[in-house]
């Protein structure tokens, strides 16, 4: 079973909804976020990974969680199965002129059609059934406010 590093992002707008994507590999909703690449650290994947999928630039984050273990295994639809570790962070980004005119959706043209779309939700709104199994966990966390650095 392989290993796979990832770096995501928890955006908040002024109304402290949280930037979520449906991502077009599986159809889920997640936050931006993605693997890591040879050479990287775990933020500068993150920050990456949220520009190609956002357009959005971070300019400021701290380490909110790691995800590791049992929780984070996954089998591919082609039978791959692998384990994350998820390094997710609180990134602040500019959303100056960057939110459309219903007040919740993303501006943002995705030239690698990664996200079929980018929204901010409140934490209430989020269907938990609707998020990708990788990520449920955080978000199961993030409703039951669970807190801590290292989870399971």
């Amino acid at each position: 079973m392989r290993i796979i590093v990832t770096g995501g992002a928890v955006i908040k707008d002024k109304h402290g909804r949280i930037l979520m994507q449906r991502r077009s590999d599986y159809g889920n909703w997640g936050l931006p976020g993605g693997g890591m690449e040879a050479g990287e650290s775990v933020e500068e994947t993150m920050k990456r990974e949220v520009l190609e999928e956002t357009g959005l630039v971070v300019v400021e984050c701290a380490i909110y969680a790691v995800y590791s273990g049992p929780r984070m295994q996954y089998r591919y639809p082609d039978g791959n199965e692998v384990v994350f570790v998820m390094f997710i962070f609180d990134a602040r980004v500019d959303l100056e002129n960057r939110i459309a005119a219903d007040g919740a959706t993303l501006l943002f043209h995705d030239k690698y059609n990664e996200s079929l779309l980018l929204e901010f939700k409140h934490l209430e709104e989020i269907d938990i059934s609707d998020i990708s199994s990788v990520q449920r966990p955080l978000f199961e966390d993030l409703k039951n406010e669970v807190r801590g650095l290292m989870r399971t």
